[in-house]
């Protein structure tokens, strides 16, 4: 999976407790692309219609940036991804602690943590 810019904007408006709403007509990949693509909604008309600030929150290369750091964690966790699809059930690890006990569970899901390793 590939972080988009939408994504980003969004974590930054998060880690920053903001809500600005934007509109994005395209996949921006430079600045350029960013400064046209990308507009930040500053108010709304009697009518409930936007209207568009002249200026963006976040930088080009706040945005790029953040978007290359959740890429990055994405790709580092892929591992608890994996891992998630291939353990047991919750029920069935609780059958198999009661039949084979701990340690039997322990040697169970080592299986899996050894074929999906951080």
């Amino acid at each position: 999976m590939t972080i988009d810019i939408s994504t980003a904007i969004q974590s930054l408006n998060t880690k920053g407790g903001n809500s600005h709403e934007y509109v994005m007509n395209g996949t921006p990949t430079n600045e350029a692309e960013y400064k046209l693509q990308v507009k930040f909604v500053e108010s709304e008309d009697e009518n409930g219609s936007a209207i568009f600030s002249s200026t963006q929150p976040y930088s080009w290369s706040e945005v790029s940036a953040e978007q290359s750091s959740l890429q990055t964690i994405y790709d580092n966790n892929e591992y608890q991804r994996d891992r998630a699809l291939e353990y047991p059930s919750i029920a069935d690890q609780l059958d198999d602690i009661f039949h084979n006990g701990i340690d039997g569970w322990k040697t169970t899901i080592q299986v899996t943590k050894d074929k999906y390793p951080k």
